[in-house]
């Protein structure tokens, strides 16, 4: 058998997490993990929350890959989700692309907290993700999604690669936010137009979903200042965008925003490794 007719092996995951309140305490419900996923649970922390840190044990993600994904806040519920670690999408030879897919819901009167690290695009990489988020009309949510197009210390560059990364948030079931990212070829090029990136390597988005939106926008963009970044709300949703030209100015940049939004509740410890 020549070598481009060999199977390759593909990494298959899958995790269920479900929270539940118990005499005011986040405590688990149901948890399912299967293949390369996986999910750990630190203690439990002040004021009723619980977290839980993700794992690809895979070691990356790579052609044919396929991440699944769904968290459940129960009613009353405080949870805060991240990732171990950045998560690394490699060269896809044959083109085809990783598939990823994410559900979060936040039932009545929940709070969700989705912090995943980094999410660094090798060159020639290809990628399908998409991230639904589902929220009660009372519902809390606060996420982020970072998207490092190469490591620039490397002196990496995406010379071609493929990414289709969708956001869809809905509350009482209206659709708040659709956002949806579509870069295919010349990576880099792309990222150079004034109107996409201006030469950016990196690029965030933290989205909060909380009555109190319109009341912490200025606060958040007095925080941001420092940094190519702006930030806009309507409704009960606040979106901020970040572009930074590596990684370390865009985490700084991220701790900075999370920080205006959760008060002194300290990031998760993997954060800081």
């Amino acid at each position: 058998m020549t070598a481009a007719a060999a199977t390759l092996q593909r990494s298959l995951g899958a995790l269920r997490i479900a929270v539940k309140d118990r005499d005011g305490d986040t405590v688990l419900d149901r948890f399912r993990q299967e293949g390369c996923l996986k999910a750990r649970w630190p203690r439990p922390e002040r004021g009723g929350w619980t977290s839980a840190v993700t794992l690809n044990s895979a070691g990356g993600v790579a052609q044919g890959d396929r991440l699944d994904t769904a968290i459940r806040a129960g009613p009353g519920t405080r949870l805060t989700v991240a990732s171990q670690a950045a998560e690394r999408f490699y060269r896809s030879p044959g083109g085809d692309p990783a598939h990823v897919r994410t559900a979060l819901t936040v039932e009545a009167g929940a709070a969700l907290e989705w912090l995943p690290q980094e999410t660094i695009l090798f060159d020639g990489c290809a990628l399908d993700r998409r991230l639904a988020v589902d929220l009660a009309p009372d519902a809390w949510f606060l996420g982020v999604e970072t998207l490092v197009f190469g490591r620039a210390l490397m002196g990496e560059t995406l010379r071609h690669a493929m990414l289709s990364d969708t956001i869809q948030v809905r509350q009482g079931g209206a659709l708040l936010l659709h956002d949806a990212i579509r870069l295919h070829g010349p990576v880099q090029d792309l990222l150079d137009r004034p109107a996409i990136a201006a030469g950016g390597h990196v690029a965030a988005t933290l989205i909060y979903a909380s009555p109190d939106a319109a009341d912490r926008l200025d606060a958040l963009r007095a925080a941001l200042e420092p940094w190519q970044a702006g930030a806009s709300v309507m409704q009960s949703l606040l979106i901020a965008r970040i572009i930074a030209n590596d990684g370390a100015c865009a985490r700084a940049a991220i701790v900075a925003g999370l920080a205006t939004l959760r008060g002194d509740r300290p990031l998760p410890r993997v954060w800081s490794c």
